[in-house]
Order: C-alpha cells, then sequence, then structure tokens
C-alpha cells in the first residue's frame, strides 16, 4: 500500500480537514498535552527553494511535538549540487528520517520523493502548482477568525496565474457549502484556465472576476493577498511592470466590512502598507502562528497513519 503523505490538498477529505482543525484547536489551548508526542521522531525538511515561514513552522512544529528536525534549507549544500536527483535523495533522507517536508520549485517534485520512499512526505510547496499546507493554515485561520468556513465571499487578489496558495485555497474552499470567489487581477495574471474549468466550473462555483478592487471590497468576508512573485516570471519588465498593481491601504480598507478579514501568505513586498498592520481586519501575522498549530496537527495525523 501506497505510504500516506500529503502532496494535493484535494487528498485530504473536508471532514479530514475539520478534523486536523480541532486537533490544531486542541493543540492552542492544551500545548502540554502534546509536548512529548513525537519523541524519537525526526522530521527532515528539503527546502530546494528559499523560505523563511514555511521551514521554521515545520521545524517548530517538530520541536514543540518533541520531536528532532533534519534537513537542508538551501539546496547547493546538500548533493543536489553534485547532480543527485530528488528520488535518490529522498530515498537517502528515509533512511534517517520518519517523515519528510519538501519544498522544490518544480511541479511535482514532492511526489516524486513520495513515491520512492515508505515514509510519509509533505509538499511544501512545489513550483506554481499546489501548497496544501498553507491552505491547511489558511483554513485553520478563517475558522480561528470568523469561526466557520462556509457560505464566505473570498476575495483573491494579485498573482493568481502563478499563485500557488492561491490555487490551493480555491480547491480546498470549494468544497464548502455556499462559498463564493471573487478574483481581483491584472488580464496577465487572471486565475488560470485549469483552475477555472477542472474545480470551479466543474463544481457549479458561484465566481467572478474583474481588474478592481476597490469596486468589491465592500462585499468581501475574506481578502486574500498575495505578492506578483518576481522568481516566477521569465520577463523582469513584465515583472516590474505588475508588481505595484494592486497596494492595501487604509483608505481602501474604509469600505469592507468590520468583520472582514485580510490574510497573506507572506512574504510581502509593498502590496499591503504596514500602516494595514495595526487594523484589527489584518489576521496575516495570526495567520503564520496558526501555521504552526496545524502542522503539528498533519504531523501527527501522517506518523500515526503510517505507524
Amino acid at each position: 500500500m501506497k505510504t500516506r503523505g500529503l502532496i494535493d490538498i484535494a487528498e485530504l477529505t473536508t471532514q479530514e480537514i475539520d478534523e486536523l482543525m480541532l486537533v490544531a484547536s486542541d493543540i492552542v489551548e492544551n500545548p502540554e498535552r502534546y509536548a512529548e508526542k513525537c519523541k524519537g521522531k525526526k522530521l527532515a525538511t528539503l527546502f530546494y527553494e528559499a523560505s523563511t515561514r514555511t521551514r521554521l513552522s515545520f521545524e517548530s512544529a517538530m520541536l514543540d511535538l518533541g520531536g528532532n528536525v533534519i534537513g537542508f534549507s538551501d539546496a547547493q549544500s546538500s548533493s543536489v549540487s553534485k547532480g543527485e536527483s530528488v528520488s535518490d535523495t529522498a530515498r537517502t533522507v528515509a533512511c534517517f528520517a520518519d517523515i519528510i517536508a519538501m519544498r522544490h520549485p518544480k511541479e511535482g517534485a514532492p511526489l516524486v520523493a513520495q513515491m520512492s520512499v515508505n515514509i510519509p512526505v509533505i509538499n511544501a510547496g512545489d513550483g506554481g502548482h499546489n501548497h496544501p499546507t498553507q491552505t491547511l493554515t489558511d483554513l485553520f485561520t478563517i475558522k480561528r477568525e470568523l469561526g466557520h468556513v462556509d457560505h464566505l465571499v473570498i476575495g483573491c487578489c494579485g498573482d493568481l496565474k502563478f499563485g500557488r496558495t492561491v490555487h490551493s485555497l480555491v480547491t480546498a474552499m470549494s468544497r464548502y457549502p455556499g462559498v463564493r470567489f471573487v478574483f481581483i487581477s491584472p488580464d496577465e495574471l487572471r486565475i488560470p484556465e485549469h483552475i477555472r474549468a477542472e474545480v470551479l466550473d466543474a463544481k457549479g462555483i458561484s465566481y467572478v472576476e474583474t481588474t478592481s478592487l476597490d469596486d468589491v471590497m465592500p462585499e468581501l468576508d475574506i481578502l486574500y493577498m498575495t505578492r506578483v512573485q518576481r522568481e516566477r516570471f521569465f520577463n523582469e519588465a513584465d515583472y516590474l511592470r505588475l508588481r505595484d498593481s494592486y497596494i492595501l491601504t487604509q483608505e481602501k480598507l474604509k469600505p469592507a466590512k468590520e468583520d472582514m478579514r485580510v490574510l497573506h501568505p507572506l512574504p510581502r513586498v509593498n502590496e499591503i502598507s504596514i500602516a494595514v498592520d495595526s487594523d484589527p481586519r489584518a489576521a496575516y501575522f495570526r495567520q503564520v502562528k496558526n501555521g504552526k498549530f496545524i502542522r503539528m496537527a498533519l504531523i501527527l495525523k501522517l506518523l500515526s497513519e503510517n505507524a
């Protein structure tokens, strides 16, 4: 039987997601109960691409569960620099670790790793494809901030073409009742056709596309801001032209609902003014903290399933 990991958010049922959020909530309330749950276990973090929040969140999650962490944060400091394949690296690391978290710039690399080993592999982001644990973080944050994840209007703003966090979020949220999406982006960075066809249209999910954030601000329950990602562009001129398409300021927030929440997977560049940070609707740093708790819950689930 194939070892269970998490490569794509679609692999989790809504029941499993809800259960993970329940465990994460209990971790928040009773951290001491989980302090030695992973004693004697090792997490390997294989990060072929730069990361701050995701890598440190995984490492903090395992340490807070009483486990240990090995791995690398720069592929050039590993045998990858000598030409080692993803499969061989994963098989080697599986000799030392109980679970792997992998980030890679190439789509599908974590799946290759999972197919090569008999321990769970968690996709910590692969190219523009998927970022399932960020989506779990997003859902858990929405749940903690608003009390529910259904019957919401979700505005996704910025780079919707290359933004793997948006792709994963849409896939997950589309399975909850009463969810409607508003996609705000330049024409060049619209949500990909495969997301529209395979997720939104296939499930009859209501959505609109617009280039104006101001026009839709009053109707949003969640505003999910994203940066225009320099690393996904082949043309520097296109990046420079599009990077400042949307900048969220306190002035732009004025027509928003009082209980609307602003999320962002971070890092931000200049798409959210630092003046917004003090607004109670700004939830993105609380979102970062929530990431550790939901990843703790996921690690526990996968290790118990594969024990």
